[in-house]
């Protein structure tokens, strides 16, 4: 494992899990789901922990890996949903349940947001991270410039939508 060890992985996502739970609460709505795609992102973090360049930003890398993940557990998922949705049990459709304390423009923002694709979901959740658009950029495997275009592009639906 060329001198990384289980407890500095161990180490790391633990001061880190922030990035797992943040990904995971934005691409899943049903809590099974979130425990399903928050092991799946620990299992391909551990999994690509050997190949992990020291050198580079620890944050960038698993931020990279948990999107990733995430974005792909999604196109499983709906998948899944075109072919049983007649076994639904209730209907079932992904609405979050609101926090009390939430003003009405953040649900809005809420509901902006679950409406978007996998990848712009990304993207927002970087932005709103206060990332870099050079870490976003390399997290997403895109160019700042792409970045910035589709981050201001985002913004101008959000105001014209929220």
């Amino acid at each position: 494992m060329a001198g990384k060890t289980q407890q500095e992985f161990e180490t790391l996502l633990q001061a880190h899990r922030g990035i797992v739970f943040k990904t995971v609460n934005t691409y899943c709505w049903r809590q099974e789901d979130r425990g399903d795609l928050a092991q799946e992102i620990a299992a391909q973090l551990w999994k690509a922990w050997p190949k992990y360049d020291s050198s580079r930003n620890f944050t960038t890398w698993m931020y990279r890996i948990a999107l990733n993940v995430a974005i792909s557990f999604v196109r499983e998922e709906v998948k899944h949903r075109r072919v049983f949705t007649s076994l639904a049990e209730d209907g079932y459709e992904a609405t979050p349940v609101p926090d009390p304390g939430t003003t009405d423009r953040m649900e809005r923002l809420h509901r902006f947001i679950e409406r978007e694709p996998p990848f712009e979901r990304a993207l927002l959740l970087l932005y709103l991270e206060d990332r870099s658009q050079k870490e976003i950029a390399e997290i997403l495997g895109i160019t700042p410039t792409n970045v910035s275009t589709k981050i201001s592009r985002l913004k101008q639906r959000i105001r014209t939508e929220i």
